[in-house]
């Protein structure tokens, strides 16, 4: 893979650099065979001050340029995007485990779709409005740090570096240091496409070396980050000082409440399959199902049916619906909650702890499903990040809005059944997305948390609305 020859190299100023003196190594392994691809360089706080200082030196310039240039530009880093997307799925399949179908249908997609998204946009944004005599501007807000996950490389980077583009921000961008392959070829796209030098960054590293500079950093005017909660307030902790914006995509644990009015084969089908996709590494994944109790025992049988049909193996095969889970710390916090879970008296309906039968190598879960799980088990209150389900029953449509409201997170949501009956379910829902009948991807619906999932929203205008200041200008006249 001619990628990996970018391991040891940092995109700053237009260039491909190589680190300074502070920085170290990190192996950089695929997690389907537990073999080392290469080691990647992690870059110190000296890194990250390079390409602070190469996008500030870039900003006025950059941001000067009319909406139209910069629009423009968004769209070459989207032709070269799809001249690329086969780099980007073999990347990402190597680095996360993503079964080859999936990287191409679904993660490659994902940035091919908020491209186009955010290019249209800001073909129809009011950069500029009268009010009166008032003018109000919206512009670019300044350097931007973004800080992006492992589990979906090319939506968090796309979902971030699109807007901040149109928005007439420059930025550096840390990719997760697990899986930074993407990332590299991502910023080979931005190179190719044109984008003046300084303007985009990238600068691989860890949380306390690249992510903390960016974070602190008096010449960052914000920073957008997915990621974990707890990496989040650390995020906002180190911001704090230098009162910069901080937009956050954390953790979830997202409810699926299906009413008694719908379709339980169906719905509980689509649940498990929505929970599972991505080998459960989603953060919107629905891994709370609710099910009426009098179909309970219905419902987990399904469940069952549809777990155990889910095609686990080799990411290369096309055919594979699962693969591993991106590493062995990830895979051990997983067998440790499936333990918890089983220890509190859930009960396993499928799958558990261990890998699936006939593997012996790699980081591969057995998709699970729990039944009999209540409100205070940990399987039914902390974000697993695995292929597991946990199915609850309720007495009333009451209890279920309850117990679904009844988490630190409010990333996503889902309801299914009649649809005046789900629509009344799902404005109770404190989540910042709720899903009905497991519709079509939107990609100019805002994302983004209630309470401990974030705050902020991504994709397209409500993207570029995150990277602008709002500026009025009173007098202005007629």
């Amino acid at each position: 893979m001619k990628i990996l020859e970018r391991l040891g190299q940092f995109y700053i100023g237009g260039e491909w650099v190589l680190p300074g003196a502070g920085a170290t190594r990190l192996a950089v392994e695929n997690p389907a065979i537990e073999e080392i691809l290469g080691e990647v360089a992690i870059g110190s706080a000296m890194d990250a001050d390079r390409a602070i200082m190469a996008a500030r030196a870039a900003f006025p310039a950059f941001s000067a340029l009319p909406a139209a240039d910069r629009i423009a530009l968004l769209k070459r880093v989207h032709e070269v995007y799809l001249a690329r997307a086969e780099d980007l799925a073999q990347a990402m399949s190597a680095e996360m485990g993503a079964p080859i179908g999936f990287a191409r249908a679904a993660q490659v997609w994902a940035g091919d779709v908020h491209l186009a998204a955010t290019i249209e946009a800001a073909d129809r944004f009011h950069w500029e409005e009268k009010r009166g005599t008032t003018l109000i501007q919206r512009e670019a807000i300044g350097v931007v740090g973004l800080i992006t996950p492992w589990n979906w490389p090319m939506n968090q980077i796309v979902c971030k570096v699109a807007p901040a583009l149109v928005a007439g921000c420059t930025m550096v961008l840390k990719p997760s240091e697990i899986a930074p392959l993407s990332g590299l070829v991502f910023a080979e796209i931005m190179n190719e496409a044109g984008v003046p030098a300084g303007v985009f960054n990238l600068v691989n590293g860890d949380g306390p070396g690249v992510g903390s500079r960016l974070s602190s950093h008096p010449e960052v005017d914000m920073v957008s980050f997915t990621g974990s909660t707890r990496a989040g307030i650390m995020v906002a902790e180190a911001a704090a000082p230098t009162v910069k914006r901080v937009a956050q995509e954390l953790g979830g644990k997202s409810a699926n409440i299906i009413l008694a009015s719908a379709d339980l084969k169906a719905a509980v089908e689509g649940g498990v399959d929505a929970c599972m996709s991505n080998t459960g590494q989603s953060c919107d994944a629905p891994t709370r199902m609710f099910v009426p109790r009098a179909v309970e025992k219905e419902a987990l049988a399904i469940a069952k049916a549809k777990c155990e049909s889910l095609r686990v193996g080799d990411p290369a095969d096309p055919e594979t619906a699962i693969g591993p889970v991106v590493s062995r710390a990830q895979y051990k916090k997983i067998q440790g909650l499936m333990e918890t879970g089983i220890d509190e008296g859930a009960i396993l309906v499928a799958g558990g702890t261990g890998r699936p039968d006939g593997m012996n190598r790699g980081h591969y879960v057995r998709p699970t499903i729990f039944g009999g799980v209540t409100p205070d088990m940990a399987i039914a209150r902390e974000e697993i990040f695995g292929p597991v389900l946990a199915i609850l029953p309720y007495d009333s449509v009451d209890e279920a809005v309850a117990m679904a409201n009844d988490s630190v997170y409010g990333l996503g949501g889902y309801v299914q059944g009649e649809l005046t009956e789900a629509r009344a379910v799902a404005r109770r829902l404190r989540t910042g997305q709720v899903q009905i009948n497991y519709p079509d991807w939107d990609t100019f619906a805002p994302f983004g948390g209630y309470k401990q999932s974030g705050n902020g929203r991504e994709y397209a205008d409500w993207g570029i609305h995150d990277f602008c200041e709002v500026k009025g200008i009173i007098g202005y006249g007629a």
